[in-house]
């Protein structure tokens, strides 16, 4: 195990499965690097609570109506025919099914660990443990102002088999508009507040789909505290993937790996996305969260 930075003690016997990640001296997440789920949640790390300064919650995790859908995590619906994202898997021409193909995503080694940012390796498993996808990830918590903070989640991902491994979405398969798979946020239980906020449009209809430069949902806690999640790629390669939007049945941002095409890596090849979320107390204006973005790309 590799050391740098601050790092709190990895000498334990049996290391907790969830590290805290702070903004100045405010916990703003935690990061579960080894969930302990059963096979049909897709196993893998998630960030879950995820809080404002302020303290409102903007995430959920394994909720009744989709116990496979954990805080922010990476996941995807197809990966060389295995379900990375847990839950049913689509059939084309069928539809949603309950199969036995469910993989699990492994923590490796850690790269790195501090209070506010850390770096692992992972490997994405089938079933009988056959490694399919070998995963560098980088998660950091940045200040951004007074009022938010900056959550950047990085991944490359290489295929670790000797055949070409396509990657599809419930979307490539015929499921019109469900392009999902790759950075998912799953929101917090709804409220009649809800937002959803974009270049390309207002609402869910608008932004599904888009490659809008940003995309800002706003809610608010059972306490009537407001809160936006900002969403951004960080790099052109990103910026190129369509956003998944839901916010009828449940609340859910995605930047999207494969949209109705599938993607294939050859052996050995690999992809790396960059996502950036600006977790902020209050309803941002459309303004407001265009200059958070340009912020947030900057810095």
């Amino acid at each position: 195990m590799e050391h740098s930075g601050t790092i709190r003690s990895m000498v334990a016997e049996r290391p907790p499965d969830a590290v805290r990640l702070q903004v100045g001296d405010r916990d703003v997440a935690d990061y579960v690097w080894r969930s302990q789920l059963p096979a049909s949640t897709a196993p893998r790390p998630f960030l879950h609570p995820v809080r404002t300064l302020a303290g409102c919650l903007v995430t959920d995790a394994r909720p009744h109506s989709h116990t496979h859908q954990l805080g922010i995590s990476i996941a995807a619906p197809d990966i060389g025919g295995r379900n990375f994202w847990g839950g049913r898997t689509f059939v084309a021409g069928h539809g949603p099914a309950w199969l036995d193909d469910h993989g699990a995503q492994r923590h490796r080694r850690w790269l790195r660990h501090t209070e506010s940012g850390l770096a692992h390796t992972l490997q994405w498993v089938d079933a009988e443990g056959s490694a399919l996808l070998r995963e560098r990830r980088e998660i950091d918590c940045v200040p951004s102002g007074d009022t938010a903070w900056t959550l950047g989640v990085r991944t490359r991902l290489t295929n670790a088999t000797d055949r070409p491994l396509p990657i599809r979405s419930p979307a490539s398969l015929g499921r019109v508009g469900a392009g999902y798979g790759g950075f998912f946020w799953r929101g917090p239980a709804r409220t009649e507040q809800v937002r959803v906020l974009s270049p390309a449009g207002t609402g869910e209809r608008a932004v599904n789909g888009t490659t809008a430069p940003w995309v800002a949902v706003s809610g608010a806690d059972g306490e009537d505290r407001e809160w936006t999640m900002l969403f951004l790629a960080a790099d052109a390669t990103t910026a190129a993937d369509r956003w998944f939007v839901r916010a009828r049945d449940y609340l859910g941002v995605g930047s999207s790996l494969t949209w109705d095409r599938p993607l294939v890596l050859e052996p050995g090849a690999h992809l790396e996305r960059h996502i950036l979320a600006v977790v902020a107390d209050g309803t941002l204006t459309e303004d407001e969260a265009a200059a958070f973005a340009d912020a947030a790309r900057a810095a």
